[in-house]
């Protein structure tokens, strides 16, 4: 499937991604319904809700897993809607609209090096500077400085995420919380505007998950990309997110800031149970 071209819009200048009306049918069962939210560039969105409210098809819609039923996803670049996702392929929505993500269940190379995972991210640039493979074969200056460039990226982000030191380690050995940092490394080596993350906490911690709030706000603040995180780890939400979305069986129940969301009594409701009248 082509790209879509530019569709021209009302400027916006700080919105990143805009989710109009999102619905997802599976034959009878309603997965999301009518969901809108906007993520916001420079902003770490968190989407949170009980299990089964619908934050991983939302996560599969936005990525190009699964075509929505209903819906537009806008991706903003300099105020203009410059890509609408919903009519994108996944592959094209990593590599044109640059949105990168992460899995609950980690999908690293496991029989490669820590470093090749990285290497591997920047795949597509490499193919492009060695002329699809014809510059490389011959050793061409452009594309030996492409690779010398994306090893050094590679080597950036390990420095970044604390495992320099492992680059030759194959990545299934990697104590589980370095797994889970590798990920988020990869994902980075594919210079994203928009990184979505599907519980990098799960499995880690408590240290391990101050030392991911610390990587993912440095990331948000250096970077200037926005992060959408699904996460059930309420101290990784509250601790770094700016904004919240609160999903329950599908639909929207809450939207504002962490300190709003949780007084919310439809959010408190949704977690704790409602209490039976007598």
């Amino acid at each position: 499937m082509s790209t879509p071209a530019l569709t021209m819009a009302e400027p916006d200048q700080v919105s990143l991604l805009k989710v109009d009306h999102l619905t997802m049918r599976f034959g009878g069962l309603l997965a999301i319904d009518d969901v809108s939210f906007v993520a916001r560039q420079r902003e770490i969105t968190g989407i949170i809700g009980p299990n089964g409210a619908g934050k991983t098809t939302l996560f599969n819609c936005i990525t190009g897993f699964y075509k929505p039923t209903v819906g537009r996803l806008s991706l903003y670049r300099d105020g203009q809607v410059a890509y609408l996702l919903e009519q994108m392929d996944g592959h094209v929505i990593g590599k044109k609209a640059r949105v990168a993500r992460t899995f609950q269940n980690i999908r690293l190379f496991a029989g490669m090096s820590v470093l090749e995972n990285l290497m591997v991210a920047q795949h597509n640039k490499l193919m492009r500077a060695s002329g699809m493979t014809v510059f490389g074969l011959f050793g061409l200056p452009v594309y030996r400085r492409a690779e010398r460039d994306a090893r050094d990226k590679a080597v950036h982000w390990l420095e970044r995420v604390n495992l320099v030191d492992y680059a030759d380690m194959s990545a299934g050995n990697l104590p589980y919380g370095a797994q889970r940092r590798l990920e988020i490394a990869r994902a980075m080596c594919t210079d994203p505007v928009l990184l979505c993350l599907d519980e990098p906490a799960a499995g880690l911690n408590p240290r391990e998950s101050g030392e991911l709030n610390a990587l993912l706000m440095s990331i948000r603040d250096e970077f200037g990309i926005g992060i959408l995180l699904i996460e059930h780890d309420m101290s990784v939400v509250m601790g770094i997110s700016d904004h919240i979305v609160v999903l329950d069986y599908g639909r929207k129940i809450s939207d504002g800031a962490p300190a709003e969301v949780q007084r919310d009594p439809a959010v408190i409701r949704a977690y704790l149970g409602e209490e039976e009248k007598e």
